[in-house]
């Protein structure tokens, strides 16, 4: 009854197999190895193009941070939501790599970064006024922090904004291949086609031990040599990087993630159904993905974690439940009886 988070779940077995097979013999170091040049290909056939750089970490965290080191300067700002994870769960890690730059919140229903927030936030940059630090970047984050799903068409119409000023479009895809199944929609419309200069692949949350993805796309993939850079010189280029790139092959084979991230909407959906039956429980976002947010009453809330529940509240009310890939039907069902005796 654990609907805590993504992270909570074990690692597949395909992840768990595939480690023990690029664990025989000896490998080259520091992304040399032929797993990591076997993922690189495989990544290039996922997102349709050949103009593509990657590197591999082991968080979401260091993917977003160490990405977004590499187009903002410390005299510039990154705009995000308001909620976004960069700004609200990663303890200043972006203003710490990219050595000073600030974060500029923007509002926007249910995670989104609105356009006439945008509009607000683009009309007022004065590259000339030395007070105040302009944009470099825009970050957007598909699933949102609320559980929502940016379509291609909104991502695309906020990246276009952002283009005509020359910002870089970062996209936070920890939660990318929810999106990918709530919406039916492929890799690189969803990316590279609307926009988006690079994302962080994340692919922890869907069934990896750890490995989430710095895809670089099209001009931006020149910066590769500077993140390698950036990349070693804060720890984040591990030696044995086939055992990270060995991960997100067993996953990214034959589509297993977005099967694994459908699978877990899909128990999402199930569990919203029951929670919003409860009297009092209302949503609090658009149950899209592998999250549900519902405001429930204080004796609702209290008398699921008597029945064994663990889940989060969350900032601002409310609470938030996460199913994975390892959440199954029975799960769902028995943590809902539960609470019906509790």
């Amino acid at each position: 009854m654990d609907f805590s988070s993504d992270t909570s779940a074990p690692a597949h077995p395909a992840v768990i197999d595939a480690l023990a097979r690029a664990n025989g013999g000896q490998a080259a170091s520091y992304g040399a190895d032929g797993e990591s040049q076997a993922l690189a290909a495989q990544l290039a056939d996922l997102f349709e193009t050949r103009e593509i750089a990657i590197w591999p970490t082991a968080s979401g965290t260091a993917a977003n941070a160490l990405a977004l080191s590499c187009f903002c300067p410390p005299t510039h700002t990154i705009l995000c939501h308001r909620d976004a994870h960069i700004e609200c769960d990663e303890r200043g890690a972006p203003e710490f790599f990219t050595g000073g730059g600030k974060l500029a919140l923007l509002e926007g229903a249910g995670g989104k970064i609105s356009e006439d927030a945008l509009d607000a936030a683009l009309a007022s940059v004065d590259p000339g006024f030395v007070h105040a630090a302009p944009p470099a970047a825009l970050s957007l984050t598909n699933l949102t922090e609320w559980g929502t799903a940016y379509t291609g068409e909104e991502t695309a119409a906020r990246a276009a904004k952002a283009k005509a000023l020359e910002l870089t479009v970062h996209l936070d895809g920890a939660r990318l291949g929810n999106a990918l199944a709530a919406l039916g929609a492929a890799p690189a419309d969803l990316t590279w086609r609307a926009g988006v200069d690079l994302v962080t692949l994340g692919l922890t949350k869907t069934g990896a031990m750890g490995c989430d993805i710095i895809v670089l796309f099209g001009a931006a993939a020149k910066a590769v040599g500077d993140l390698h850079a950036r990349a070693k010189r804060s720890g984040h280029m591990p030696p044995k990087a086939r055992f990270l790139a060995a991960q997100a092959r067993a996953l990214l084979e034959g589509g297993l993630w977005l099967e694994l991230a459908a699978h877990a909407n899909a128990m999402a959906a199930r569990l919203a159904d029951g929670i919003f039956a409860l009297p009092g429980a209302a949503p609090l976002a658009e149950t899209q993905g592998n999250e549900v947010f519902a405001s429930l009453p204080g004796a609702t809330a209290e008398a699921m974690r008597r029945a064994g529940w663990s889940f989060y509240p969350w900032p601002g009310g409310g609470y938030r439940f996460v199913c994975s890939w390892a959440t199954q039907p029975g799960d769902v069902d028995q943590a809902l009886a539960a609470l019906a005796r509790a």
